[in-house]
């Protein structure tokens, strides 16, 4: 049940992008039809032990940032350099290279709030980002060291555990700008990014806190690539370019990337009292569980019921949806008919971003969040890039009995889908991410009119 709460109001926004030297750099790329997605060559570099080798990766030398290795412990990034001055030497001592990221975005949000440091110290300001997971690049050097060279504990220095634990992200940013209030991580698979916004807006909607800096990140790290590439998910046989392809027939997996997404949320009263730059509005956020058992296959039922989660009164009609569109073969077509089930068959047009820059896990949903307010601020769609071919034929799971979700194939649905940016008036965006365990995360946000 849904109850009465404050505005909420997106004031800031900032993160790591592939290939991007920042987030108007990014903006640029996107909205130019830009694919972020490169061979990679540390891949590549395993031959036949992989299956793919393309990725949205980001490098430390593109962040600014020169690794530090350990004198005694081969290839072990002992700490970083910030080459540009942005973070003080102590808070890099405690970081992975995905928790830099988080505190350089959190850096740009709170610039572009334009919060005072009495107010981000406040009580009142909250931290709440996450990842998914581990800082695998420092723990890959330290476990080997001990485990198979048979070398002493101290080896990995005294940092291991803060740079790898699940909650060093928000640890680390709420360390760097010195918030007093509310610091947490939450975990929810491919949906982390979304959902940690989604709870720093229930803390605002509800008086919990006026500020939070949110968000969710995935650090690269060869760990997680080959983790997916195992289970045979990841996309192969394409150009880097053309590999992640959402909605298309010919697609075969994800592009397994890495990102970081963070944004400042504020009470609406009071930013627009302060005369902040309203970036968007949040309307709704609403997240379920599927609730079938399955830890990986898609629930149309469990979708169905998102969308009724997050449209309560049927008057959030969104102008875009910002699909979750991964490029795995039943994922899209679910994900694409839960859509037509709940909005109909025409009046908005679907927006894919992995297909520019592939799927950045934990960070997925928030650097998505900030595709979905560029497009508010651009008044432009973002594409589903290789989107080229659609099943003119039922899916097969659209053949059985138990189906009760729109009987046409994909390709009756071509106009939704655009290849190309294009100008349209957009008031809102619906957000949606999924994860893996049947967890669900839908939001809606405006422009601020």
């Amino acid at each position: 049940m849904q109850a009465a709460g404050r505005k909420v109001a997106v004031v800031g926004m900032g993160g790591a992008f592939p290939t991007c030297a920042n987030l108007d750099d990014f903006s640029d790329k996107l909205f130019s039809n830009q694919s972020l997605i490169r061979q990679w060559d540390k891949a590549a570099a395993y031959g036949k032990q992989v299956r793919s080798v393309v990725s949205g990766y980001i490098t430390e030398e593109e962040m600014g940032l020169e690794a530090v290795l350990a004198p005694i412990a081969e290839n072990y990034p002992e700490t970083y350099i910030d080459t540009l001055g942005r973070i003080p030497d102590g808070n890099l001592a405690t970081a992975d290279m995905g928790s830099i990221w988080g505190m350089l975005g959190a850096l740009d949000s709170i610039k572009m709030a334009g919060w005072t440091t009495k107010e981000t110290q406040s009580e009142q300001t909250g931290v709440i980002v996450g990842s998914g997971g581990a800082g695998n690049v420092v723990l890959r050097i330290a476990w080997h060291h001990f485990f198979e060279e048979g070398r002493k504990s101290r080896i990995a220095g005294s940092h291991t555990i803060d740079r790898t634990m699940f909650y060093r992200d928000a640890a680390n940013i709420s360390c760097l700008i010195k918030n007093r209030g509310v610091c947490e991580a939450i975990g929810s698979a491919c949906a982390t990014g979304l959902g940690n916004i989604g709870y720093a807006y229930r803390l605002i909607k509800f008086g919990l806190q006026d500020r939070v800096i949110a968000g969710g990140l995935e650090g690269t790290s060869l760990e997680t690539f080959i983790g997916f590439d195992g289970m045979q998910v990841l996309s192969k046989g394409f150009s880097p370019e053309e590999s992640s392809r959402p909605f298309d027939m010919n697609r075969n997996g994800f592009v397994c990337s890495f990102g970081a997404g963070i944004v400042a949320l504020e009470a609406y009263d009071m930013a627009k009292a302060r005369g902040a730059n309203i970036i968007g509005v949040i309307d709704e956020y609403f997240n379920n569980s599927d609730g079938d058992g399955d830890m990986f296959y898609p629930s149309f039922a469990g979708q169905q019921r998102l969308w009724k989660g997050v449209m309560p009164d049927n008057g959030l009609m969104p102008d875009v949806v910002k699909m979750h569109g991964t490029s795995t073969p039943v994922g899209d077509s679910v994900e694409l008919l839960s859509v037509v089930d709940a909005l109909g068959e025409s009046g908005y047009h679907v927006s894919a971003p992995k297909s520019q820059f592939g799927h950045m896990l934990g960070g997925a949903g928030s650097v998505e969040f900030i595709t979905a307010l560029l497009m508010l601020q651009k008044q432009m769609v973002l594409p589903c890039l290789n989107s080229v071919n659609l099943n003119p034929e039922q899916e097969n799971f659209q053949k059985t009995e138990s189906w009760t979700g729109p009987k046409e194939p994909l390709a009756a649905y071509r106009d939704l889908i655009p290849q190309k940016a294009f100008a349209k008036e957009i008031n809102r965006v619906a957000c949606l991410n999924y994860g893996f365990g049947g967890t669900n995360s839908a939001m809606m946000v405006s422009r601020d009119i």
